[in-house]
C-alpha cells in the first residue's frame, strides 16, 4: 500500500495545510473508565473531521499525474465531501458532490460554502455513489472513490501523529465507515512495528463490516439506519475488508443509544463536540471498559459535524439509572 517514507512525505504535504491535531489524556475519562484514555482530536481539524487529510493528498496526487483533470465528482454523507470540496477549492478544480436525500443540512451547507455543487439523490450513500458515477461519466469528470490508497495514506497521518506522540498504547478504538481511518491506523501500526490492538467500531444498525469479518467474506445489508451517518455503510469495500480482517483485533457493535451516551460523556468530561461516528470509539470502550482496566487506550474522536438540533436532543436525554 505505502511504506514509512511515503507516509512521512504525506505527513509533510498534509501538514502544510492541516496543523497536527492534539491527543490528550483526559482525567475524568480515566476516572469513569478505569484506564488511561487518550483522545485523538480529529474534531479539531479544519473541516471538523479526519477526512480532510485524505482529500488534500488525493487531489494533490491526482493533479500531479493527471494535470488535465477537468473536475471531480464524489458521493458522501458529509465529511469526505467537505474534505474533497476544500481540496478541490484549493486546487482550483470544480467538484460535484452527491449526497443522499435527507442528508445533514449543516454538512450540506458546509460543502456548498466550500464551493461544491451539491446533488441530492437516493435513499442512502450507496445509491448516491451510483449516481455520482453516472454524473462523472456524463460530465467527463474524475470519479473519486470512497476508498483509495491516497485517501488512506492521507488519513494515516493522524495515526502517525498519535503513535509518535503516545508510546505504549495497548489499544485504539476507531469507527468504521468506508474503512480509510481504520486501514490507515492498521498500516501505520504495522510500519512502526507496534503491537497495539486496533479495534474497529460499527453501528449495530449498520454492521456490514462486522458481519463480513465474522463470515470471512463480504456481507451486505439492506439498510444502514443510524444517526451516526459516518458509519452508515451497507456494502463493504473488498480492499478495506481484507485489511480489517487481517489487521483488526475485533469489531465492536454499538447502538445509537450507546453512541448518544458517548456524545454526552465527551461533552461532560472534555467539553468537546462529537458527531455520531466520532463518539463511536468511546462508546465501544465504555462497553468494553471491564476488559481494559488499568491499560493505556486511545479513542479516535473522528469528527464533530453533528447538526445543532440533533446535538441538542442528544445532550437533553437523561441517562438511565
Amino acid at each position: 500500500m505505502f511504506d514509512l517514507p511515503a507516509l512521512r512525505e504525506a505527513s509533510r504535504l498534509v501538514r502544510a495545510q492541516v496543523p497536527a491535531t492534539p491527543q490528550y489524556a483526559w482525567p475524568r475519562l480515566a476516572e469513569r473508565l478505569g484506564c488511561e484514555v487518550w483522545v485523538k482530536h480529529e474534531n479539531h481539524a479544519p473541516t471538523g473531521a479526519f477526512k480532510v487529510r485524505g482529500g488534500l493528498l488525493y487531489v494533490q496526487s491526482l493533479l500531479a499525474r493527471a494535470p488535465q483533470t477537468r473536475g471531480l465528482v464524489t458521493a458522501t454523507r458529509g465529511n469526505h465531501g467537505q474534505s474533497m470540496a476544500l481540496a478541490a477549492r484549493n486546487a482550483g478544480v470544480p467538484i460535484v458532490i452527491v449526497v443522499p436525500q435527507g442528508n445533514s443540512p449543516e454538512k450540506n451547507a458546509a460543502m456548498r460554502a466550500l464551493g461544491a455543487e451539491l446533488i441530492e439523490h437516493g435513499a442512502d450513500f450507496d445509491q448516491a455513489r451510483a449516481e455520482a458515477a453516472r454524473v462523472a461519466q456524463k460530465r467527463g469528470f474524475e470519479s473519486v472513490p470512497p476508498f483509495h490508497p491516497d485517501l488512506i495514506r492521507g488519513v494515516a497521518t493522524y495515526a502517525l501523529e498519535l503513535f509518535e506522540a503516545v508510546a505504549g498504547l495497548d489499544a485504539v478504538y476507531v469507527p468504521i465507515g468506508m474503512g480509510s481511518g481504520i486501514c490507515g491506523l492498521i498500516r501505520t501500526r504495522d510500519l512502526l512495528g507496534l503491537d497495539t490492538q486496533i479495534i474497529g467500531v460499527v453501528s449495530s444498525a449498520a454492521d456490514a463490516f462486522a458481519r463480513s469479518v465474522e463470515a470471512g467474506r463480504i456481507v451486505t445489508t439492506e439498510t444502514a439506519d443510524t444517526f451516526a451517518d459516518g458509519m452508515a455503510c451497507r456494502i463493504p469495500q473488498p480492499e478495506a475488508f481484507e485489511i480489517i480482517r487481517q489487521g483488526a483485533a475485533r469489531i465492536v457493535r454499538v447502538t445509537d443509544e450507546e453512541i448518544g451516551q458517548a456524545i454526552r460523556i465527551y461533552h461532560e468530561d472534555t467539553h468537546n463536540t462529537a458527531e455520531g461516528a466520532g463518539a463511536a470509539g468511546l462508546a465501544a470502550l465504555y462497553q468494553e471498559r471491564g476488559r481494559q482496566q488499568g491499560r493505556k487506550v486511545a479513542v479516535v474522536l473522528s469528527g464533530a459535524n453533528i447538526d445543532r438540533e440533533r446535538f441538542a436532543r442528544v445532550l437533553g436525554r437523561a441517562e438511565k439509572s
